[in-house]
């Protein structure tokens, strides 16, 4: 029987802070290709931090993180940018760029990435057409409601057809209809292949939806 590598390996994995803060101890778990998991915890569980670990924004502080087979703790700062060309960010703090329009915030992944223009302008397009923010291109985030400027920020996140998508509170300020609405998304990419993690203290949401769930209390896996 064939078996299936993990995209995602932990292996007693911390992570400590300047001045002795331990945000994760002892964390072992396996993201096969294709899953959806729900990342969960009380606030300060250590949710956000295993994301970052996982898009080598952050460094563990012991134990090993593979992601498609690669070490990031041995990875170099300059192959940073083409591990994260697979991976779809989604963060609490979505990082727009106010001062350009729907169009150019989702054509920027692909600029940095040295795509020809018209191929970039395709790909941005059908990003936002999946969506819903079409006809929108032409407006500033500003004019945006938050749900759709979450929306824009999961536009910019899959233009590079990304293999995994990671996804901290996604639903966070958003009323239950747009939460619905974004979550339908997120599965919609997973059904495609895509792996998704999503981080939420939202239990009411992972009830309805059912994936699989990794539970952290005071960063640590709960048992």
């Amino acid at each position: 029987m064939t078996t299936v590598e993990p995209v995602i390996s932990f292996n007693d994995v911390s992570k400590r802070y300047p001045g002795g803060y331990e945000a994760l101890a002892g964390v072992t778990f396996d993201v096969a290709p294709g899953e959806f998991v729900w990342i969960t915890g009380h606030s300060g569980a250590g949710k956000s931090t295993l994301l970052k670990l996982v898009a080598a924004i952050e460094r563990a502080s012991g134990g090993t993180v593979l992601v498609n087979g690669q070490n990031l703790s041995a990875l170099k700062s300059r192959a940073i940018p083409y591990l994260r060309r697979n991976l779809g960010l989604i963060f609490q703090d979505q990082k727009l760029l106010y001062d350009r329009n729907v169009f150019d915030n989702v054509m920027l992944p692909l600029a940095v990435t040295g795509h020809p223009y018209r191929d970039a302008a395709r790909r941005a397009r059908a990003a936002l057409d999946k969506v819903g923010l079409l006809e929108r291109e032409r407006a500033l985030p500003i004019a945006l409601s938050g749900g759709e400027q979450q929306r824009l920020c999961i536009a910019r996140a899959i233009v590079n057809r990304p293999g995994i998508l990671l996804a901290d509170e996604p639903t966070a300020s958003l009323d239950a209809e747009y939460a619905e609405t974004i979550m339908t998304m997120f599965r919609s990419f997973n059904q495609v292949g895509v792996t998704v993690l999503i981080a939420t203290h939202d239990q009411a949401l992972i009830e309805r939806w059912r994936p699989r769930v990794v539970a952290l209390a005071r960063g640590r896996l709960a048992t």
